[in-house]
This record gives structure tokens, sequence and C-alpha cells, in this order.
């Protein structure tokens, strides 16, 4: 375990500990100390991967496995301000992709990363539950409806507005 904390924080491992603690250490609280160590870090590296592996006492492949499968957890970390765009049936007919498309330029970053502030990333995902409202898109929570890619730069900046 001491390389690696060197690798990390001592209040950041301590604090995976404390979750991992709070499960009993116990291997079928897996996604759920994953879940809670995401919520605390903003991401899962591979350094809070093998601390939660060693302390649940099961293989860090296992571990990865679970992370790299389910599109909840991510390895990268997100910014300040996640964008997630729907492409669910509803959305992506309605021109989701075309959306999509304009946060990513607007940003200059591709699906799934950071841009260079750390204020924003983007990713897709399958359905917000707000179909009437397509095409849809979430940031940081906030639902934007009804979107068409005229709208994204007002969405960026009302965010950077928050940041001045």
């Amino acid at each position: 375990m001491d390389k690696i904390i060197i690798k990390m924080k001592k209040e950041v491992s301590d604090k995976i500990i404390e979750i991992c603690n709070r499960f009993n250490n116990e291997a079928g609280e897996l996604i759920n100390v994953l879940h809670q160590t995401q919520d605390y870090l903003g991401y899962l590296p591979a350094e809070a991967q093998e601390l939660i592996a060693e302390r649940l006492h099961i293989a860090t492949a296992k571990v990865y496995g679970v992370v790299s499968f389910y599109s909840f957890f991510t390895m990268v970390p997100k910014g300040k301000y996640p964008i997630s765009v729907c492409m669910g049936t509803a959305c992506y007919v309605r021109g989701a992709e075309k959306v999509l498309d304009a946060f990513t330029n607007e940003l200059q970053i591709p699906v799934g990363e950071t841009d260079k502030d750390g204020l924003f990333s983007i990713t897709s995902l399958r359905c917000v539950g707000a179909c009437g409202l397509a095409p849809v898109a979430m940031v940081e929570g906030k639902v934007y409806g009804r979107l068409a890619p005229a709208n994204v730069k007002s969405i960026i900046k009302e965010y950077r507005d928050m940041e001045k």
C-alpha cells in the first residue's frame, strides 16, 4: 500500500480508504466504492483503482474491468461543467449529432475529452429520459432541450460568464 499512497496525496488515499472501510472492504461493494470514489475525485485514476483493489482484496484487473465496462465511470478527469449530449433515438432523429458536433467544434475537443482550461468535457449518452424535448444536452445536470447547433455558443458563454 505504501507505494500506492506515494503516487497520490495522503488526503486522497485516506479518503479512498475511508470509503472502502465504510463498505467493510467487501469485494461485493466494488461498484458502491467506485461510485463514491468517483464522486469524491471526479474520475477514477489508475492509482485509485489500485488502492481500491488492494483494500477490497481483489485483482486490479477486476476493478479496471468494471470501470471500463460501465459508461458511468471515467478514468479521465471531467471538466468543471461536464456536457452530455443525448444520442437516444428521439434526440438522434431530431439532430443530436449536429448539436454534438457544434459542441466539439466550439470547444475544439473530441467527445470524451476535457478542454485545456478544465472547464468543459463532452460525452454522449443513450437517453436522458426527456424525449419530448429532443434533442437534449445536459450541462452539469441542467437539461437544455429542443437544441439546435446555433444554441451551443450561448450555452458555452453562459458557463464561461459564471467563471468571470
